[in-house]
């Protein structure tokens, strides 16, 4: 299935940009400068409010070439529901991380409809900051790459996002959204550049993603609905992950998640729900993991409802998330710790209606991969190995 994955994923990661529709805007008639040197923000913001403004379809057009950009925001509503950004060059983020200030991130869309982001490369220019915080320096948190906000109907396809500062793509508040055949890569040692972040948004669509970062390839926050994610390779990275969740007593719900043809290559997890060791309201449910790969994952398949980072504010230690009707099937490969499968749930709100189905994870060492469970419930089905704990 790796193989197979692979190959796939080679296919839809080729861009294939779209014609141009309507009127066409391109940025060096603004102003903008393809020598990677002057900054090309206020030339793009003049095409997008052209584009915004225009009662037709519009396309903003970037050609090839390395354009400097400073913080930018692409405002809306606009006057017409199909703007595409169609980009063959490459944006690149000053290098020196003070620039950004206090912003926290590089380049935003917000209240738009009909918004379609089509190929580019997007540079981070990450590496500084990260220094920064490997020599336990005063450092800024640091600059998410590209945002989508409040907004709908959103197509993000063929993209390239490197070294972010801190995530790479978050999409926040928003209805609708497809994102295909992107490439995101940071080093594995790169603190906090989550690949995908989805919070708060109804209705988003993953597919044919190649993910290679220092935090989890795919990380999915508080109010999280119908998420479906399917032919994505992850590694390094920290894996698929739904959490943290509960550090708010009134987070809102994740349900409706689906997880699909996945290969991990050496990854801390593989398929992860993690929820802080406090009281919360909150719940997961309704999640389906299948048919993934794993390939020396420290751990394959874990639910972990202890997390409390310095062992501080979690009093009881004893999380308030509810986590119900979860499935894994067909999940097999390679675990690099003896215990492959981990569910570690809460004491006052046990984990209920685990299914597991067809799993085989070898352990790496000599002995046979284990099985832990504390405060979880559920059936089997098929071959099971290791033997469950449930």
């Amino acid at each position: 299935m790796a193989n197979i994955l692979i190959s796939l994923l080679l296919t839809t990661l080729s861009i294939h940009l779209i014609a141009s529709v309507g009127a066409v805007y391109d940025i060096v008639d603004f102003g903008a400068k393809s020598d990677g040197q002057t900054d090309s923000a206020n030339a793009l913001l003049s095409a997008w409010n052209a584009a915004c403004q225009s009662t037709s379809p519009a396309t903003i057009y970037v050609p090839n070439g390395k354009f400097l950009v400073g913080h930018v925001t692409f405002m809306g509503p606009c006057a017409n529901n199909k703007i595409n950004v169609q980009t063959y060059g490459t944006f690149v983020a000053p290098s020196n991380y003070a620039n950004f200030g206090s912003a926290g991130e590089w380049i935003v869309f917000d209240k738009v409809v009909g918004l379609s982001v089509y190929g580019g490369t997007f540079d981070g220019s990450g590496s500084g900051l990260w220094a920064c915080k490997a020599s336990g320096g005063s450092c800024p948190d640091g600059t998410t790459s590209m945002t989508f906000r409040n907004s709908k109907d959103v197509l993000i396809s063929g993209l390239t996002s490197l070294n972010s500062e801190l995530y790479h793509i978050v999409i926040d508040n928003c209805d609708g959204v497809t994102v295909q055949s992107v490439k995101i890569s940071a080093p594995g040692n790169s603190p906090n550049t989550d690949g995908i972040h989805v919070q708060g948004s109804n209705g988003v669509t993953v597919t044919g993603a190649s993910i290679q970062t220092g935090d989890d390839c795919v990380s999915i926050g508080p109010g999280t609905t119908n998420l479906w994610i399917e032919l994505v390779s992850c590694g390094p990275g920290h894996g698929i992950s739904i959490g943290s969740l509960g550090k708010g007593y009134n987070e809102r719900g994740v349900q409706n998640v689906t997880v699909k043809t996945t290969v991990f290559t050496g990854t801390e997890n593989g398929l992860r729900i993690k929820t802080w060791g406090r009281p919360s309201d909150t719940f997961v449910q309704g999640v389906v993991f299948e048919h993934a790969v794993m390939q020396n994952v420290q751990n394959p398949i874990i639910i972990d409802q202890n997390y409390c980072p310095d062992n501080k504010d979690c009093p009881d230690q004893s999380s308030g998330v509810r986590i119900s009707q979860v499935t894994y099937t067909d999940i097999h490969g390679s675990s690099a710790s003896k215990v492959a499968v981990k569910f570690d749930c809460s004491p006052t709100n046990p984990c209920s209606g685990i299914e597991l189905q067809n799993i085989k994870l070898t352990y790496s060492g000599a002995q046979p991969a284990e099985a832990s469970c504390t405060h979880a419930g559920g059936t089997t089905a098929g071959f099971i190995i290791p033997r469950s704990c449930l």
